[in-house]
């Protein structure tokens, strides 16, 4: 590995790409695994969990790394896919590691690991060698000091702690895609988990939320407090939030809807009225309306919202009033592309596509698709019996109903890893 540093520090790889010999992406670091023997000994780096497409995580031997860059990794080519499984003997760096208390052996100072790094030892296997330690705050520090020692001049790396914290953790999660975040969150240890659940703020557990299979939606809104559960749910996108209420037991959702706000409630109340796979149970209830003497500088800002699925900021909605769905009457969708094309002062309305037809609420799943395909569509609007807009069905929309329960966990990867009983789990 002559072109590996000599020091590489865990959280700084996780989420870099991982390259095979002909220079294809095929995965990207998510955690170390390790093997934990002694305080004083130095933990063998048995390989890295690895994300490939489809979310699935897979487990790359540390011999099947060949390379590692500043920002890449490289591999021999050969991977397996068979779905990583932690052993009872193994421990996870960012999933376990990061957070626990230790104590500096030398001077008694107490802080948390907030990294870990590792080198490659003389015989050519790789093993943790540094630690750093961060004290608590004190006073108005922003932060306590920082320390960076051997691993053998600390102890309580070894100690697993029932009431471990997240802070560092819940950093690396925070420069994650909410679907990454939501990946490390299934993985973790149940009470692991549940740390990170409680220090998450509620508008990014509400993101990672919809990320994540709905059995793990349904134990974590579970294991939260009513108050906070309802915050959270009002936080996800109405759409999202009926599919996991209507998987909650009755009691349970009908606590936590008579504790939303009631404007959110009504929003989710009304997507549950839809039958299951209709365009009324998958639409989102709000998507970007404007009223008919908008302009399309008021259109482009509206649009630039950073919280708008890029779906639902390729369409804008002309509507009477009321602007809340359902509105008044829809006149009429205007593509951003065509948007971008007109003057800022243009009225939006003189750019509406008159050949766009709307759906219905009771449209099928497979209807919505077909429609969306024969216009090539990424979003189009749903209006009642009376014209009014009732809220917008977006592709992304359509795929989450669309594929398969637990796709997450079963899409096949295509590209040209390789499996067989040579590229499986060392020990």
């Amino acid at each position: 590995m002559s072109t590996t540093p000599t020091r590489v520090f865990v959280a700084r790889i996780v989420g870099l790409p991982i390259f095979d010999p002909q220079g294809d992406q095929v995965a990207k670091v998510r955690d170390l695994v390790v093997a934990l023997r002694t305080e004083t000994s130095q933990p063998r780096v048995l390989g890295m969990v690895a994300e490939v497409f489809g979310r699935r995580r897979i487990f790359v031997p540390m011999t099947r790394i060949t390379a590692i860059d500043s920002g890449q990794v490289h591999t021999t080519g050969l991977l397996n896919m068979r779905r990583f499984e932690q052993r009872s003997t193994e421990t996870l760096v960012m999933g376990q590691m990061l957070d626990r208390t230790v104590t500096i052996k030398d001077s008694g100072v107490t802080g948390v690991v907030y990294d870990v790094a590792m080198e490659q030892a003389r015989n050519r296997d790789w093993v943790l060698s540094r630690v750093a330690v961060q004290e608590p705050s004190k006073g108005f520090r922003r932060k306590g000091q920082t320390h960076v020692v051997e691993w053998r001049d600390v102890t309580g790396l070894t100690r697993t702690e029932p009431t471990q914290g997240a802070t560092h953790l819940i950093a690396a999660l925070n420069d994650m895609r909410p679907a990454d975040a939501a990946n490390m969150i299934h993985d973790l240890p149940p009470e692991r988990r549940s740390a990170v659940v409680a220090a998450l703020d509620d508008e990014r557990l509400a993101d990672v939320l919809e990320e994540l299979p709905e059995e793990d939606q349904v134990e974590i809104l579970e294991h939260l407090d009513s108050e906070r559960a309802a915050d959270i749910l009002e936080e996800m996108s109405a759409d999202d939030a009926a599919d996991l209420i209507a998987d909650l037991n009755p009691e349970t959702a009908a606590t936590l809807l008579g504790l939303m706000e009631p404007e959110e409630a009504e929003d989710v109340r009304r997507l549950m009225s839809y039958e299951d796979n209709t365009a009324g149970a998958m639409m989102t209830p709000e998507p970007v309306i404007l009223s008919p003497d908008a302009t399309i500088a008021d259109a482009l800002a509206h649009v630039r919202n950073p919280e708008l699925t890029p779906a639902l900021a390729a369409l804008v909605y002309v509507c009477r009033q009321p602007l809340e769905t359902p509105t008044g009457r829809l006149l009429g969708a205007a593509h951003i592309q065509r948007l971008l094309r007109e003057p800022p002062s243009t009225l939006v309305a003189a750019a509406l596509d008159e050949s766009m037809d709307p759906l219905r609420p009771d449209a099928s799943m497979d209807q919505v698709a077909a429609h969306l395909a024969t216009y090539n569509l990424v979003a189009a609007p749903v209006v009642d019996d009376e014209g009014r807009l009732l809220g917008a069905v977006t592709v992304d929309d359509l795929l989450d109903h669309m594929l398969p329960e637990g796709w997450r966990d079963h899409a096949p990867r295509p590209g040209r890893i390789n499996g067989g009983p040579s590229a499986g789990r060392a020990g």
